[in-house]
């Protein structure tokens, strides 16, 4: 390699571990999404769990503006991890295969082996976090738009 590539390498390569630490955090995220996720699915069934934008409108009223920018900034965090995930995943596929591949052209099976287990390893946590974080976030999206339009309905008919 020459002192470009063995550059880009190095550059790409510093990339990996700051990767990984991001996909065990939005794994991390997405899984503590999930427990308050079943918490209130649990709440909900039992007819107990209060609505947190009512609870924000008795709080702060508001237009229907403000609630729909609540919605959004509350549903943020899962948004992002679910849109960023593949992507970190993705990154820590790619970064690990430069050197599978240098192994397998070395005949190193050992390396390439290795470089694989990460490879895929990482990708699989980021579609794990992505997927969960997903899931939520279209089931609380309908949820958070189900009772702004029953404040909505209910300021109508207050008028």
């Amino acid at each position: 390699m020459n002192a470009l590539e063995t550059s880009l390498y190095t550059l790409a390569h510093g990339f990996l571990l700051p990767v990984w630490l991001l996909i065990l955090a939005a794994l991390a995220y997405a899984l503590l999404q999930l427990g308050g996720f079943a918490v209130e699915l649990f709440g909900r069934f039992r007819g107990s769990h209060p609505c947190a934008l009512a609870a924000f409108h008795q709080r702060h009223g508001g237009s229907s503006d403000d609630l729909e920018l609540w919605i959004m900034k509350s549903l943020e965090g899962l948004r992002l991890v679910a849109r960023t995930a593949p992507m970190l995943g993705l990154v820590a596929t790619m970064i690990p295969m430069g050197p599978a591949l240098l192994a397998l052209t070395e005949g190193d099976g050992k390396g390439v082996g290795q470089n694989l287990v990460v490879a895929f390893s990482a990708v699989i946590l980021a579609l794990v976090a992505a997927s969960i974080s997903f899931w939520i976030l279209t089931v609380r999206r309908r949820w958070l738009l189900q009772a702004l339009r029953q404040i909505e309905r209910q300021q109508e008919s207050s008028h």
